[in-house]
């Protein structure tokens, strides 16, 4: 049994809270958050200790998994407040403030015999589970291009995301830094590295600081393109809009895979007029986030901390989804194309 510890409280952590307490082989021992309503919310509504102090939980219930949902500016601090050898550390992304601040924090962990994962779900959703098999069976063949475009709909008006998440109307970098780099890992996960990346970045809603619709190109090594298309202003065919956040495309030697907004995938071979269901095996949890990603994600760490299978999403791996990210805010900058090295 793994005891488990959640610190941030904020509108994201009710699908993290929830994963743990149906998650099994493990205990959720602890919450933490410096709003103190949340936090006797939490503590009654799920049975736990809670602590205004998140330092309080080393001496009085040390875990062995701690979950922090808590935003970037946090991140160095209380990582390296629980580097323990053997525990294991999630983190939310964005990963820490900086790609200097995010590689130093990694090599400390891996010093410490910490591991660290960031908890980035959209690979984990039932969906993006599926076309991975789908890919791997061969049936696609070579692939030429992929595209994903993300249409949510939440971003008009001054009050766009204030109801749910507040501070993406502050932030100067917004929808690659806190929207695409789902995609990014998504696509880096599906076709592999990354060797340069073009983006053309906009701002629609002038109630918010950074940009919420732009084309992000990456080439990746073998010379096939992935593309992220976001306009957060924009909706798309769904019952719920935010399930899947878009639609995809991906296309190749044996035909067209999609995405449509319902969480359901299509293929049609190539030269047939027709498209066929393809059966998304993963369990579908539609009244949670992304089809239950969260709990995905988190059985997944449990079954590796258990197993000793491999860990997806490790800090390490995560370092160059966010070079390829830094790399679209130069492009942009820029206005050319960017080569990683």
């Amino acid at each position: 049994m793994k005891d488990v510890a959640i610190i941030g409280l904020g509108y994201f952590s009710q699908f993290h809270m929830a994963a743990w307490a149906a998650q099994p082989g493990v205990r959720l021992v602890a919450v933490s958050d410096r709003d103190t309503d949340r936090v006797d919310a939490a503590g009654k509504e799920f049975d736990v200790k809670g602590y205004p102090d998140a330092d309080a939980i080393l001496h009085d219930a040390p875990p062995d998994i701690v979950d922090l949902v808590v935003p970037p500016p946090a991140h160095a601090t209380l990582i390296r407040a629980f580097l323990k050898p053997g525990r294991i550390l999630i983190c939310q992304k964005p990963f820490c403030t900086s790609p200097a601040e995010a590689q130093a924090i990694t090599a400390e962990a891996e010093a410490a015999g910490t591991t660290l994962i960031i908890h980035e779900n959209f690979r984990f959703q039932p969906w993006h589970r599926e076309v991975k098999r789908f890919l791997d069976s061969g049936r696609m063949g070579g692939v030429y291009n992929a595209r994903f475009t993300l249409r949510p709909g939440d971003g008009r008006g001054p009050e766009a995301y204030m109801a749910r998440q507040p501070t993406f109307q502050q932030m100067q970098r917004f929808l690659v830094q806190e929207t695409a780099v789902h995609l990014v890992d998504v696509f880096r996960w599906l076709f592999g590295p990354v060797s340069d990346v073009y983006a053309d970045l906009r701002q629609l809603n002038p109630a918010i600081s950074g940009e919420d619709a732009g084309v992000l190109v990456m080439t990746h090594a073998d010379g096939m393109q992935s593309v992220f298309d976001g306009n957060r202003l924009s909706d798309h065919i769904a019952e719920n809009p935010r399930r899947t956040m878009g639609e995809m495309m991906i296309e190749g030697e044996g035909g067209a895979l999609s995405l449509d907004g319902d969480g359901k995938l299509w293929f049609r071979e190539f030269g047939a007029q027709q498209t066929q269901p393809v059966p998304v095996t993963a369990p579908v949890d539609n009244d949670q986030f992304g089809g239950g990603c969260v709990a995905a994600l988190i059985a997944h760490v449990v079954n590796a901390a258990t197993t000793g299978a491999p860990f997806e999403n490790t800090a390490r791996e995560y370092l160059d989804v966010i070079r390829i990210c830094e790399a679209a805010y130069q492009s942009n900058e820029q206005r050319r194309r960017v080569t990683l090295d």
